[in-house]
């Protein structure tokens, strides 16, 4: 009983946030487009699935994706699992490996299950004739997050402020914008942005948050967010990379 209530608690704010999208796009249609709806009873159902299906997205990740990434992080950072002692007496940064590798794979597989990469990956081969490769360009963003969320674990346990990484990330990318190939410029910054979408930025927000609860000495409104930051920027710098280094390569081969 209390499921469905919260399930139509969501179901009524889902549907207030759509509400004024869907007022925009009607107001368009009648009164400056000045044309019929077509399809009308398609649009309406299609609209329903989208609120339903915008709503159980919402219950899952409250129910179920949030509450995993802070678990997770809470036990890989438990005194008891790195040390086998109740309190870490000896606090360093090398003591939280485990952290850096689950960030990193969790940044990698999440990536790879990304719906609007997949997108971006699909218009990309067929623009470039398959010169783009789907899973090269998958797989390339995938370890650029997989870099960036495990740089940016480290970033929690060791308490730096994050504008230092931030700059030094966004001064690569400019130096990298001068100096890679001018065709995958754009593609590199949109899928830096791709990233950041329905199955990477539930798990990775709740991942920062419960790390910042378990480390000592950390504040979760300061130290908590972040991460997100760091699943943008890296892919970047990774794709821009790749194309540098494939031109590279591609031009001391012997013709």
């Amino acid at each position: 009983m209390i499921f469905l209530l919260d399930f139509f608690k969501i179901l009524l704010e889902t549907f207030r946030d759509v509400l004024p999208i869907l007022s925009l796009i009607i107001c368009f249609q009648l009164f400056v487009l000045r044309q019929p709806i077509l399809h009308l009873r398609r649009v309406i159902v299609g609209g329903i699935y989208v609120v339903l299906g915008l709503a159980m997205f919402l219950v899952g990740l409250e129910k179920a994706l949030f509450p995993v990434g802070k678990m997770m992080a809470s036990q890989l950072s438990d005194p008891l699992f790195l040390s086998g002692e109740a309190v870490l007496s000896d606090f360093s940064w090398t003591a939280y490996g485990w952290i850096y590798l689950f960030a990193a794979l969790i940044g990698f597989s999440t990536t790879i299950a990304e719906p609007s990469l997949l997108a971006v990956a699909i218009k990309a081969s067929e623009v470039s004739g398959g010169v783009i490769s789907q899973w090269g360009l998958r797989i390339t963003v995938a370890l650029g997050v997989a870099a960036g969320i495990a740089l940016g674990a480290f970033r929690i346990v060791t308490g730096t402020p994050l504008s230092i990484y931030i700059l030094a990330g966004y001064v690569i990318v400019i130096l990298q914008t001068f100096a890679a190939p001018k065709k995958i410029i754009a593609l590199a910054y949109d899928s830096g942005g791709v990233t950041t979408s329905t199955v990477t930025v539930p798990l990775v927000t709740a991942l920062g948050l419960g790390l910042a609860e378990a480390v000592p000495g950390r504040n979760p409104a300061l130290d908590g967010f972040g991460l997100i930051a760091f699943a943008s920027l890296f892919p970047i710098i990774t794709v821009m990379g790749y194309a540098q280094i494939t031109h590279w390569l591609s031009r001391r081969a012997p013709k």
